[in-house]
């Protein structure tokens, strides 16, 4: 088991987020003091502002024991802001909260990124894809190239870090949910619980936070070929689930994200799948 870090202040920005707040949440639920920082008000953000104002960014790292940076521009974005918007907050603001981390002695940052990095990587014509660590991202957008660059901004610098790159978990029809649960989605509150691990043990790494889904890695050539007859193998009560609702099963799964290495580093479980979404017994 890897050494618990002190339980002091955790500043996150991005409060007002689904993420963030989620994660200010976790952290208070779990006897942590957390503070939230965002630029538009939320009912875990204590401090309203732009974070790429000095004045702003130094008042929310004040004395933190963790910065968890969740603030960011989302794909959503994409088309809809400016490049170097993009590139101001993505990276300027990051490098910027790191330094002032750095001079107010925070002890440690874990920067919530996204599999969206892997971009191009995330399929292939052929084969269907295990995302892991291992994968070398192909960012295919701006929104992928400035995540990129501020984990490596992240991982470089002199502050002890986590990297998680969550998977997919905006709300969505239950159908669209339930598809992307089995092989490519993670609940909200699993996203919390990942973060509260992260900043509970001293470690550092990237790591990917997904699942908890029903596939192996063997899976991968006949997920290609039949992912319903995959799914009947592993897990034909949650078939039977989408039968019953009437729903198309995939006929082939491009991508099973895996989260093993967050599993083996820090003990992260994800427990909110498919079957919880549909109320199957677990």
């Amino acid at each position: 088991m890897s050494a618990r870090t002190p339980a002091k202040l955790a500043i996150v920005t991005g409060s007002s987020g689904r993420v963030g707040a989620a994660v200010v949440a976790a952290f208070r639920a779990a006897g942590w003091t957390a503070r939230g920082a965002d630029r538009i008000p939320g009912r875990h953000t204590e401090i309203v502002g732009d974070l790429r104002d000095p004045r702003v960014r130094r008042a929310a790292v004040g004395d933190a024991g963790v910065l968890v940076h969740a603030a960011a521009l989302h794909a959503p974005h994409v088309g809809s802001r400016s490049d170097e918007e993009f590139r101001a907050v993505n990276i300027g603001l990051t490098a910027d909260l790191l330094a002032d981390a750095m001079e107010a002695d925070v002890g440690r940052a874990l920067y919530i990124s996204s599999t969206s990095v892997y971009g191009h990587a995330l399929s292939c014509a052929d084969h269907t894809v295990w995302v892991d660590e291992l994968l070398t991202p192909r960012p295919r957008d701006i929104y992928d190239e400035t995540k990129l660059a501020a984990e490596r901004l992240v991982t470089t610098g002199p502050l002890p870090s986590v990297v998680l790159r969550i998977a997919r978990c905006f709300p969505e029809p239950l159908m669209v949910r339930a598809v992307h649960l089995l092989h490519r989605a993670v609940d909200v509150a699993d996203v919390a619980d990942a973060v509260l691990l992260a900043a509970d043990h001293a470690v550092t790494g990237t790591f990917n936070i997904s699942g908890p889904h029903p596939f192996r890695r063997t899976d991968c050539p006949d997920l290609h070929r039949d992912a319903a007859a995959v799914l009947a193998r592993r897990a034909p009560e949650t078939g039977a689930a989408f039968r019953a609702r009437g729903w198309a099963l995939p006929e082939r799964v491009d991508r099973v994200h895996d989260s093993t290495a967050a599993a083996e580093s820090f003990g992260y479980r994800p427990r909110r799948g498919v079957q919880q979404l549909l109320g199957l017994p677990q």
